[in-house]
């Protein structure tokens, strides 16, 4: 599986406007290609929450990777955006976020939910590739830079 291939253009947001927890998420979800309905949105959304609820997804050295299951979604959907101004997400470290990859997919897709948070997580324990990541401006180069380090992971 590649994140680059999941991930579109349209789905990535640098800066994210929001400067706080729930609004980051909600804009996050807003870039979705499934969240043109409102009703979605929303289900989407209130997923994710209900999973931040049970333990944060900021795992921090300023980086969250919220999740959540729907079934208003019928395959997994990525969403990346960097805030300039880091805001609070109770993260493990205590220290705040500044850079935001969303995860959602479909109940029955456990082991590809799995899958790309595990991957998502170890390209980005890279210091270097956090600060590529930091300081990018558009979403091509977003792009580039996944669709590099998953070159390297492959060899």
């Amino acid at each position: 599986m590649k994140l680059s291939e999941i991930l579109h253009p349209e789905c990535v947001r640098i800066p994210l406007a929001s400067s706080t927890k729930e609004g980051v998420l909600r804009e996050l979800v807003g870039l979705l290609p499934s969240s043109g309905d409102e009703a979605v949105r929303d289900q989407l959304l209130s997923a994710v929450l209900e999973r931040e609820k049970r333990m944060s997804t900021g795992i921090g050295q300023g980086l969250a990777i919220p999740h959540g299951k729907s079934d208003r979604v019928s395959t997994m959907e990525i969403g990346f955006g960097i805030t300039r101004t880091p805001i609070d997400f109770d993260a493990l470290d205590g220290d705040p976020v500044d850079m935001f990859f969303l995860l959602v997919s479909p109940p029955d897709m456990t082991g590809p939910h799995i899958k790309a948070l595990a991957q998502i997580s170890r390209m980005l324990s890279s210091d270097s590739l956090r600060d590529e990541l930091g300081a990018a401006t558009t979403a091509e180069q977003v792009l580039d830079l996944f669709r590099r380090e998953e070159a390297l992971l492959e060899e």
